[in-house]
């Protein structure tokens, strides 16, 4: 992602806001030289390939220096937000068992394992805190099969999952990506996502893979519409990639001077579905504005990219996701592994993908279940992903997402396990019983809900007693936005929680 030093060293790579609001510009040359500068001081530590470094920080020019500095020695880098909460990244700390934890704060705000060095990077360098404990070295070099990052996701069982993208992978992805995407120099791609969401690797490795510019964008700004929209102007941003949500407050509130935001020319979205009537509304605000499809899985970082009409037919229902990245494929199998070949079909979505991660961080079980024997020739030894989404082809070969086999959702972008929440929810003392769904609001925007059943005799609580039980171990985007209270929870004749019943009740 660096050739840029050598071919063009004194272009924009990174423009970022400064703490006093001011922008300032990293070349080429200069992200290159804070990278070696990083691996320098890595290097002495005694870390050996393969060790993992947990990164707490938002998306900047130092983040991008040392992920790439890592990703130089060989030591996997598990990425997490400063939003993070205290709880979330202890138990993160303790699953991956990191050899370094290092922060842009200047305090180290979490409890770490015994013998975890810890330390402070930023444009001065990296301050030592604390030195990893003394290990014995076994590997000489890196190799393209080595981990490159642990990305922890929501899980089904509580326990946050890590998926485990290789050296080999990110590269194979992102050689596809850059080549369907026909990114010119001189874009200025704005990132909105946190660093821990794939998302944001996914819009760095765009950008500097194509000589472009990465823009992060203060987190801090997506909650004010004009603020935003003035930052995107003073960085002369070109394209914005994110969640559809960063738009909605911008579409309500702030649409003439997004009208006049004249150098941005496309937008890239992934993560969730994009409200129809507010892509109309941003296709008639900046016409020909390109809209990007990106659909796909922390697994495999994205499946595919499918440029969106413009304008919007006026009987379109639902946007298609395309089909996979050329050099990967992907089939629809029904229940008894056969494959769907007729439109309109819907079946589960396999693919095959050079850039498949590695499998999932200390949990063989859950490998297995994702890494399967390649359906249509289970001999050959070729593991294929399974994603549990479900599709269907439209009469041009065209894929269209309709949901998920399991209880995974989105959430403002965020992959989230239902399973998660309710493992958190039956944790309060108060709790018997919890369930976790997610149900549109009365503005037709997706709103978690969790349903609690409480013992009889307990004290009472209430909902910001349950959100604040939660947000002190799970990230904010994971908290219920509405808690309902119930003497018990409604069951099928099967047993089951009535899902469709409590979502009734929203």
């Amino acid at each position: 992602m660096l050739t840029g030093a050598d071919r063009e060293p004194g272009r924009p790579a990174v423009v970022e806001a400064l703490p006093d609001g001011r922008l300032h510009t990293v070349t080429y040359r200069e992200l290159a030289s804070r990278t070696h500068d990083y691996a320098e001081r890595l290097a002495p530590l005694g870390l050996d390939v393969g060790d993992r470094v947990i990164l707490e920080a938002d998306t900047s020019a130092d983040s991008v220096a040392m992920l790439l500095a890592c990703s130089t020695l060989g030591l996997p880098f598990v990425p997490v937000s400063p939003e993070t909460p205290v709880g979330r990244i202890a138990r993160i700390a303790t699953l991956a068992d990191p050899a370094l934890f290092l922060t842009t704060d200047n305090t180290c705000r979490t409890e770490l394992p015994a013998g975890v060095g810890s330390g402070r990077f930023g444009p001065s360098g990296i301050e030592v805190w604390q030195r990893p404990a003394m290990r014995v070295r076994q590997r000489r070099a890196v190799v393209e099969t080595d981990p490159a990052y642990i990305i922890f996701t929501s899980g089904t069982t509580g326990r946050p999952k890590g998926v485990v993208m290789t050296q080999r992978g990110i590269v194979s992805y992102l050689r596809m990506l850059i080549n369907d995407s026909d990114i010119a120099p001189d874009e200025r791609i704005a990132t909105t996502a946190p660093l821990q969401f794939d998302l944001s690797l996914f819009d760095i490795g765009l950008a500097l893979g194509s000589l472009a510019c990465a823009v992060p964008v203060p987190r801090d700004l997506l909650r004010w519409p004009r603020r935003f929209l003035r930052f995107l102007a003073d960085a002369e941003v070109t394209q914005v990639n994110g969640v559809p949500s960063v738009w909605r407050q911008v579409l309500r509130h702030e649409p003439d001077a997004l009208a006049r935001l004249d150098k941005l020319r496309a937008t890239l979205f992934s993560g969730e579905e994009f409200p129809l009537a507010d892509l109309r509304h941003l296709q008639k605000l900046r016409p020909g504005i390109k809209v990007l499809n990106s659909f796909g899985h922390t697994e495999c970082m994205s499946c595919s990219l499918t440029p969106v009409p413009n304008p919007l037919p006026p009987d379109t229902t639902r946007l298609s996701i395309g089909n996979p990245h050329p050099g990967s494929e992907g089939m629809l199998m029904d229940a008894d592994g056969n494959l769907i070949e007729e439109p309109g079909v819907t079946g589960e979505l396999y693919l095959r993908s050079p850039a498949m991660f590695a499998g999932y961080w200390d949990d063989p079980e859950a490998t297995a279940a994702a890494q399967v024997p390649d359906p249509l020739n289970p001999r050959s030894g070729q593991l294929v992903f399974r994603t549990g989404d479900l599709a269907f082809r439209g009469t041009g070969g065209e894929l269209y997402y309709c949901g998920r086999t399991d209880s995974q959702v989105q959430i403002r972008g965020n992959r989230v396990e239902l399973g998660d929440i309710e493992s958190r929810l039956a944790e309060h003392p108060a709790v018997t019983a919890a369930t976790a769904l997610v149900a549109p609001n009365a503005a037709d925007e997706p709103v978690l809900c969790a349903f609690v059943a409480t013992r009889t005799r307990e004290p009472e609580i209430d909902a910001q007693q349950i959100r604040a039980f939660c947000a002190a171990h799970l990230p904010a985007y994971m908290v219920p936005e509405e808690v309902r209270f119930l003497t018990e929870l409604p069951l099928t004749q099967n047993g089951k929680v009535d899902r469709a019943a409590l979502r009734a009740r929203v």
